[in-house]
């Protein structure tokens, strides 16, 4: 059963795989799926090698149905926020289709234990999901300032309740303060009414830079300003590994 509540039935233990997520994509490699993994997308950056040897299929919204087809998968895994339903409903002709939603860290680490049994992986799976939630337990917990987490410029646009992003801010002991669910946008009279203690610009899916924070701080003059791994807080796969001692580093940044 895949998070959207479907049932998906794989007839065996699949062999030729393609993941249409970067954060899944990493994960496959870390359950030891390299040779089975044949197809992913242009975004799936890590690890580099696949990146530069699989076969891509387009990228996470622009999905090349017949590059699917011809790659015949017996498996393909989604999510139901990066792809795009139309395009999952084709491929679904093709053959079977896992979807995950991932809005916090018991629905990441389900993903990992049900890709594990997917894919016939479940021990390295299990010593996965169990290694991820313990380094989170372990995590001393930043201070509770208000924070903002930029996504994108122009318009700027943060990360809101009901993110994963938010989940991990949370768990890390900041206040998220977005105005709002999912993905507000933003003003400029905006950001200064909000006036957060902290404010976190995203490497990804804007590249925000130091020139950045130059601009942002004539709005915010009393707002810490910070540069941010977007990996670390937005990939739900294996990345979670490293994401807790991220946080740990960013403790010490803040003082």
């Amino acid at each position: 059963i895949d998070h959207m509540g479907r049932c998906v039935v794989c007839p065996n233990t699949p062999n030729r795989i393609i993941s249409l997520v970067p954060s899944q994509t990493e994960l496959l490699y870390d359950l030891g799926l390299g040779d089975r993994v044949v197809g992913i997308t242009r975004f799936c950056i890590y690890p580099t090698h696949w990146f530069k040897t699989k076969t891509r299929v387009g990228g996470t919204k622009d999905v090349s149905i017949p590059r699917v087809a011809a790659l015949k998968p017996d498996l393909v895994i989604a999510n139901r926020e990066e792809n795009v339903k139309e395009q999952i409903e084709q491929i679904e002709r093709i053959c079977p289709v896992w979807i995950s939603d991932i809005a916090d860290l018991p629905a990441a680490l389900q993903m990992i234990l049900s890709i594990g049994r997917l894919t016939d992986t479940t021990d390295k799976a299990c010593a996965l999901a169990q290694n991820i939630e313990a380094s989170w337990k372990q995590t001393a917990l930043l201070p509770p300032y208000r924070v903002l987490y930029l996504i994108w410029k122009d318009p700027w646009m943060c990360a809101g309740s009901d993110t994963f992003i938010d989940d991990l801010l949370t768990r890390s002991g900041l206040i998220n303060c977005a105005p709002g669910n999912r993905y507000p946008i933003l003003t400029d009279t905006d950001l200064r009414n909000i006036a957060p203690d902290l404010l976190l610009l995203s490497s990804e899916p804007y590249p925000f830079k130091e020139k950045h924070i130059t601009q942002l701080s004539a709005l915010l003059p009393k707002t810490r300003i910070v540069l941010t791994d977007g990996d670390m807080w937005s990939w739900y796969g294996s990345r979670l590994l490293h994401s807790a001692a991220y946080v740990a580093g960013l403790q010490k940044l803040l003082k």
